[in-house]
């Protein structure tokens, strides 16, 4: 049964895990508020876009979600997604896919396809991880050099070029403030990790600038005042054809947040040792993509670095998410005006940083290490991340990722004729055993339609000298339609040759397989054997030697 982890985290709730929650609740709320506005800015909208999503995403996501810590709100992996849609269908275009997305994350969560995100290879994970930070990484280079560059394409190719033809408008108290900015997040962890980085810049960054009265561009000469209250609710433009136009992108948006906030989810479990409800979790987060959109919020989802701080610092129900949402309205409301102050160039850093950390360079290092098939899958949906779509990128590298485990298993399977040593009826080896006349080969790997004609071209060997064909099934696991249809197409063939099919040694999923599809009424009771010894004893029955008790 669906049930939100906050009702069953109450139930023993107690003042000392609400002060604990507390605490974390506020410090990544904190934490919160630049990234939300700086992942707005980067997407393409309003810097208030990025709060609003961040505490009403983030609310919905915390009193529904099926994971006791999980922080939601909009993240970097959303920044080539939404920057497209914008430029292509503008705000309200993305209100109605990011809706859309969040009714197939409901649709995910209540059919229980939860546990298929899981089945994405970590391969694919990282390739797309890796090509979402370079994307993020290219947005970021106007504002961190302080380029005149104007209105930009949201191609890749296209922005790389605009820059280089815009890269003598430099402004160099700009590009001062981004390495300023820079140094500041990664070197401040080393003096405390309780403030995060990110905000030290934009408090310690935004007074200098203002008292220094530095010529750099900031969010308020951009985008003008913050709202210092949440908007009315509002249904974005609605037709049928947008709704058709927008399906793919509503698509990626939701396969995207499913991806990530699972992944986060995960995480989590193995920081908290619990274990978290998927199918509520992709509800919470379809809900949550539902309700932002009509007071003008992005898409959200799980942030992994949010969760983890949660955590660090003592969150352990829902009740710390729901904090952080109460926390960032408050700053909203209280402060929300001085938000104008800060510069663009500090915002480019805190977006530069947060790309480095996405890349993840030492994952990557160490897959390129590993199987070439692995390192192309990589390759592959790092480029077309970048230079097409997040969704071709998944749907090709889930393409190729089969097409390399299917060769493998192939190539793995085996198909060896057993020779024997000796002719008679001594005790020893399987090959000392084999009775004249007797064929014996040994399936070695899954017989599926990727090893049929492997199958078959070793099965041709046996001729007409021979009496029995047995097929020795110790070490096959899995048997498919494919496998079922070439073992009858066998079955039919020595027939006609008066020779015996002998199965042996079937495991559980083979043995199931041959009994639906009808394949043993077919080769015959007693000709199908759990052990290979009781083979041994049909096959010198047929050929007549001393009978034995059958196990059908």
């Amino acid at each position: 049964m669906l049930k939100p982890e906050l009702l069953q985290s109450l139930k023993d709730y107690s003042g000392k895990k609400f002060i604990s929650d507390v605490s974390a609740g506020v410090i990544v709320g904190v934490v919160a508020l630049p990234l939300a506005i700086a992942f707005a800015i980067a997407s393409g909208v309003e810097p208030s876009q990025g709060l609003y999503t961040a505490i009403i995403a983030g609310f919905i996501i915390s009193v529904l979600g099926g994971s006791k810590v999980q922080i939601g709100g909009p993240t970097g992996a959303f920044v080539v997604i939404v920057y497209g849609i914008v430029q292509q269908y503008g705000v309200s275009g993305l209100a109605l896919a990011t809706i859309m997305a969040g009714i197939i994350l409901v649709a995910m969560g209540v059919l229980k396809m939860g546990i298929l995100v899981k089945f994405i290879p970590y391969i694919i994970i990282t390739g797309f991880t890796a090509g979402i930070a370079v994307t993020i990484l290219t947005t970021q280079i106007g504002d961190f050099f302080g380029l005149t560059t104007g209105p930009m394409p949201g191609d890749f190719v296209g922005k790389i070029q605009t820059y280089a033809r815009t890269f003598g408008t430099i402004n160099f108290y700009a590009l001062g403030v981004a390495l300023v900015s820079l140094v500041i997040i990664f070197v401040w962890p080393k003096i405390n990790k309780k403030i995060p980085g990110s905000l030290v810049v934009i408090i310690v960054v935004t007074i200098a600038s203002t008292l220094l009265k530095l010529p750099v561009e900031t969010i308020g000469s951009r985008y003008g005042a913050i709202p210092s209250t949440l908007p009315a609710p509002q249904l974005p433009a609605f037709s049928l054809e947008l709704v058709q136009e927008l399906f793919q992108p509503a698509l990626s948006i939701a396969i995207l947040a499913a991806i990530e906030s699972l992944l986060s989810a995960v995480v989590a479990d193995g920081m908290i040792g619990a274990k978290h409800d998927s199918n509520m979790e992709l509800i919470a987060q379809g809900a949550a993509n539902i309700v932002s959109p009509l007071f003008w919020g992005i898409p959200a989802t799980g942030a992994i670095a949010r969760t983890a701080t949660n955590i660090k610092n003592g969150g352990r129900s829902p009740v710390a998410g729901i904090v952080h949402a109460i926390t960032l309205l408050l700053i909203m409301l209280i402060f929300g005006r001085l938000v104008v102050y800060v510069p663009m160039a500090a915002m480019a850093a805190i977006l530069v940083s947060v790309a480095w950390n996405m890349a993840g360079i030492p994952e990557i290092k160490a897959l390129c290490k590993g199987q070439k098939s692995d390192i192309t899958v990589l390759i592959l949906t790092f480029l077309l991340t970048v230079f097409i779509d997040l969704t071709v990128a998944i749907e090709v590298g889930l393409l190729f990722a089969a097409f390399f485990f299917i060769k493998k298993m192939i190539d793995l399977a085996q198909v060896t004729n057993i020779v024997p040593k000796t002719v008679g009826e001594q005790e020893g080896s399987l090959e000392e055993q084999i009775p004249p006349r007797v064929f014996v080969f040994e399936m070695n790997g899954p017989l599926f339609f990727g090893t049929i004609q492997k199958f078959e071209e070793t099965t041709s060997m046996i001729n007409l000298d021979y009496k029995v064909l047995i097929i020795n099934m110790k070490n096959n696991f899995y048997l498919d339609a494919g496998g079922v249809h070439s073992l009858e197409q066998l079955y039919t063939k020595l027939k006609s040759k008066g020779i015996v099919l002998i199965l042996a040694n079937l495991n559980p999923q083979p043995f199931k397989e041959a009994i639906k599809t009808g394949l043993i009424i077919k080769i015959g009771n007693e000709n199908v054997y759990t052990d290979f010894k009781e083979a041994l004893i049909r096959a010198k029955e047929i050929i007549g030697k001393k009978h034995s008790k059958l196990i059908f």
